[in-house]
């Protein structure tokens, strides 16, 4: 979405407890993987594991030590009671579709050897789309201040647009971050299964892609402008 904010608004720390609520998702999603795969020894989950909770992590630690308070906000009930009425379908939906179907079909599948062995290189490329949308989409948290989970103009908090960082390259860079490890989670844990939920993920990114990029371009001076500017929502060159 937008950041940079125009003058300055009570900062509201994250708790402890949200915190722990963060880390029980990170640790959640690889650890479905792990016991639907049934095989302690798969190196790839492992290796998956380290890259989900470092990024998902340590990116909202570092984005909270740059912005104080914006993890607080992302998880505040009120504001997602005040998002818009869509977006209270489809950010749960998003949120749920870019992790859990996506590893529990990918550890069903390594159990029950529904896809033919991968060889090494196509593992290794699945890998590095992971590293790099995550570390993508980590950048864009950090940089926007009002990076909200849910869509609504955030005029309780001076709410201006983020032309900066990752910005510069694609309006939605949280949402393209999110797309090369749809499929880099097909290539590295092996699994062409994987590509239904991984499909169905990128369609949900795209609708809410379209309906926030709306909303903004209606609704947040200064956004059409920046539109102009930065022609392209989720890849350059392309869309």
């Amino acid at each position: 979405m937008s950041a940079k904010a125009s003058g300055e608004e009570a900062v509201q720390k994250v708790s402890h407890r949200q915190w722990i609520r963060l880390v029980v998702v990170y640790l959640l999603i690889p650890l479905i993987l792990l016991i639907c795969g049934g095989d302690l020894g798969w190196w790839q989950a492992w290796l998956y594991f380290l890259l989900i909770f470092a990024a998902g992590i340590g990116g909202r630690m570092w984005a909270e030590q740059r912005h104080p308070g914006l993890m607080a906000e992302r998880q505040n009930i009120k504001n997602i009671k005040n998002a818009k009425t869509w977006d209270k379908v489809l950010a749960p939906l998003m949120a749920v579709s870019i992790g859990f179907p996506m590893v529990i079909v990918a550890g069903l599948d390594h159990r029950y050897n529904w896809s033919p062995e991968f060889p090494l290189w196509l593992i290794v490329i699945g890998f590095i789309l992971i590293s790099l949308g995550y570390a993508f989409a980590a950048w864009a948290l950090v940089e926007n201040r009002f990076f909200s989970s849910v869509v609504r103009i955030q005029t309780d908090r001076g709410h201006v647009v983020c032309d900066s960082g990752p910005y510069r390259f694609v309006r939605h860079p949280g949402y393209a971050g999110n797309i090369p490890p749809l499929f880099g989670i097909v290539l590295a844990l092996g699994s062409l299964w994987t590509l239904i939920p991984a499909a169905v993920a990128l369609l949900i990114t795209v609708i809410r892609t379209v309906l926030e990029d709306q909303t903004l371009q209606e609704e947040l001076p200064g956004y059409r402008d920046y539109a102009r500017r930065v022609r392209f929502r989720l890849i350059p060159g392309i869309y």
